[in-house]
């Protein structure tokens, strides 16, 4: 089951970023494209085979563990941009691009790059499992390297959340507010996962869940925007949208 879903999301993604080449090379919507890519790469660095076989070939460390956790924010972080620039949450953007949002992520990358650093991270094993079961010091770090992980994501999946509730209960196009009850609910999936340590074990396949759920929310929720685009005008789009003014 986990396997389906983590082949069906990828194969999702891969599609919708294959479908956005064209526009991105008529330099138009290029960072839906941005999105959808390295989306796609998250979640290809997140299944066992790929992960190993691109591991293996830069060393066996899990240094593609570090990539897929600096991919997911920089993921995050257009995705931001995009939202907030359609929706016109001007205060939601300022908190992801202006003094604290950039202070966040750029804490948050040296957090997870200096705990990497820190660990045994010898042999191939995806979500670090075989590193965490090496010794307590190494389980340690890798609680404390997934914790720094999920705080970017989930800071800026909070400051969109607001803007996305008040978009559903508003009067836009009936697509848009799709869109924004699908974001919201990717957004809520996304800071759920800060709650992922006090999961008891029996939970492991909740936090696939939790995780894919927000990826694939978020990736339809962005389709529908650019259909959206399309169907009302890019000007008229923009203009229905905002939502915070």
């Amino acid at each position: 089951m986990i396997e389906i879903l983590q082949w069906s999301t990828l194969a999702v993604c891969g599609l919708v970023a294959i479908a956005r080449v064209p526009s991105a090379v008529r330099g138009k919507n290029r960072t839906l494209f941005y999105i959808f890519a390295l989306m796609t790469l998250a979640i290809l660095l997140s299944i066992e085979a790929p992960y190993v076989a691109i591991d293996q070939a830069l060393g066996g460390l899990n240094v593609a563990n570090l990539i897929l956790r600096l991919v997911i924010f920089a993921a995050i972080f257009f995705v931001g941009i995009r939202i907030t620039r359609g929706f016109g949450a001007d205060t939601a953007y300022r908190l992801i691009t202006g003094r604290i949002g950039m202070a966040a992520v750029a804490l948050t990358s040296l957090i997870v790059v200096a705990v990497f650093l820190m660990m045994d991270t010898a042999g191939s094993s995806v979500g670090l499992a075989g590193v965490s079961a090496k010794n307590s010091r190494n389980g340690l770090l890798v609680e404390y390297y997934g914790a720094a992980g999920r705080a970017y994501p989930a800071y800026v999946s909070l400051a969109l959340l607001p803007a996305m509730a008040r978009a559903v209960g508003s009067r836009l196009p009936a697509l848009v507010r799709v869109a924004a009850l699908l974001l919201a609910v990717g957004s809520v999936a996304v800071a759920l996962t800060l709650f992922f340590p006090f999961y008891p074990p029996s939970w492991a396949g909740a936090t696939f869940l939790v995780n894919y759920t927000a990826v694939l929310c978020f990736v339809l929720g962005l389709a529908l925007i650019g259909v959206a685009s399309l169907i009302y005008g890019r000007s008229g789009t923009r203009q229905k949208t905002s939502t915070a003014k």
